[in-house]
Parts: structure tokens; sequence; C-alpha cells
């Protein structure tokens, strides 16, 4: 069994800017949300991984699409939202349910975190402060109102906002750079934020992934956590976009421009 310290947590590139994450030691593996197989296949191969579980987010393809060309090879149980309909999945979960990956010594814990997808799930493993949360929460923004609604999402990362400060963010997106440009619009007088933007302006640059985050610098800089702050409200009462000082409005709004920023 490992020990905590000898887990990592290895970002494995896909699509156009999908992460995939594999949780691994020195013989087994977790893979968070492979939408793709083929990568995963060739991280475990180069690593001499074995694969012990898949863990599924949500139920759209980037994320879930890779599940039945790894059970072809592997064996392994597939977690994944009891709220939603997903091909594969064999334990299905809600929030408060456990996660013991016994080859792995990693305990993980459920969150329901609806808003992107009806049932969209996070993983939180307390002990290492790690957050596996898909679309819900990203560096610096969060996913698209899909099937959810304002509130739930607003409920939803009050879930996430609450976690520890050093909780590592191990979101499914390189949507940073994009996102803090919205950011900086929607809160221009934000000196932690454009001291963020700038630096994941560099790491673009240098080709260097920005993810993970952390709560904490979320809580700083990200506007879909800082929705309530009247100096966000301000820019939303000022450019005609928001009419009343009702929180969850705010954050609707805030939601909708950001879907048509460039």
């Amino acid at each position: 069994m490992s020990t905590p310290q000898s887990l990592q947590v290895t970002a494995i590139p896909a699509f156009a800017d999908n992460y995939l994450w594999l949780i691994h030691d020195q013989q087994y593996a977790a893979v968070v949300d492979p939408g793709d197989a083929a990568p995963i296949e060739a991280a475990l191969r180069s690593r001499g991984l074995k694969l012990h579980a898949i863990l599924l987010t949500h139920h759209h393809a980037d994320h879930a699409g890779g599940v039945e060309e790894l059970l072809a090879q592997w064996s392994v149980p597939v977690y994944g939202p009891a709220g939603e309909r997903i091909q594969g999945v064999s334990r299905p979960l809600r929030e408060g349910d456990n996660v013991d990956l016994s080859a792995l010594g990693l305990q993980l814990t459920v969150l329901d975190v609806p808003g992107h997808t009806a049932g969209h799930i996070a993983y939180v493993a307390a002990d290492q402060h790690w957050l596996f949360c898909g679309d819900t929460l990203f560096a610096g923004g969060c996913g698209r109102l899909f099937e959810g609604t304002p509130q739930q999402m607003t409920q939803s990362l009050a879930k996430l906002v609450s976690l520890p400060d050093d909780t590592l963010v191990y979101c499914a997106h390189e949507y940073t750079l994009s996102n803090l440009r919205f950011a900086i619009a929607a809160e221009p007088d934000n000196t932690d934020l454009a001291t963020r933007l700038e630096q994941v302006q560099q790491m673009r640059a240098r080709g260097e992934s920005t993810v993970p985050s952390t709560i904490g610098l979320e809580k700083r800089t990200n506007p879909f956590l800082r929705y309530r702050e009247p100096s966000i409200r301000r820019t939303l009462l000022s450019s005609g976009r928001l009419s009343n000082d009702d929180p969850v409005a705010a954050f609707a709004v805030l939601r909708e421009w950001k879907n048509s920023f460039r």
C-alpha cells in the first residue's frame, strides 16, 4: 500500500486543452475523467503502472469518452455520479460517499456540485488537500451552466471554497489565461489578480501548465468566487448589466458576460 508521500498526480494532456489526471505511485494508478483512452494507456505503459480505478465527475464525452476502451483492457471499478447516466459506471456516487482506493492508500470523499451538468460531482482527498472538480471550478473561472441554474452553481462553488486554502485545485482544462483576461475586466482594481494575470501570461508563453491552482488563490482572484464583492457588483451595475444587488443575479450576469467575452 502507498504512503501519502509516495502518491503523485500527473497531468495527461488530451484534445486541445483537457487535462486527464493520473493519480499514481510506483505500481498503481487511478485516472480522473479519461476522455481519451490512448494517452492514458501510453502513460500507464511508460510508467509501468496498473490501472486500479476510473473516477468520473460528469457525463461529457471529453471526460468520459475513453471509459469503454479502458475497460476493454482493464477490469477496474468505474466511479461516477449517481445523478447521471454514464456507460460503464459500476459505482454510482452521491455527496457524502467515500471512495477507498486501497492499492493507492487513498481515501476520497464525494461532493455534489451541480451547475455545469445536473449531476456533476467532485472528489476531495482530505489528507493530501487535493480537489478533483471536473468542470465546476476552473483556475480563474467556472464551468458554463449547460444543465444547472445559477443558484445551483453558487451553492456548488460555496462547497469548494470552504475547503482549506492550500487545497490544490485539479480542474480539467487549461482555460486560465482567457479566464483571467475576463476576470480583470470584471474586477480591474484587484492587484492580486493583475499579478496573477502577468504570471500566467509568462507561464503560457513558456508553454507551462497553469494547473493546479489553490483554493486560496482562487478566493483572491476568481470572479465567480468573488461575485459578492462590491468591486465586481459596481462593474456590473455601472455597465448596465445588473439592475439590483441580488448576489445570485450578479453571478448569473457575470456568467452570461463570460460566455460572450472576447
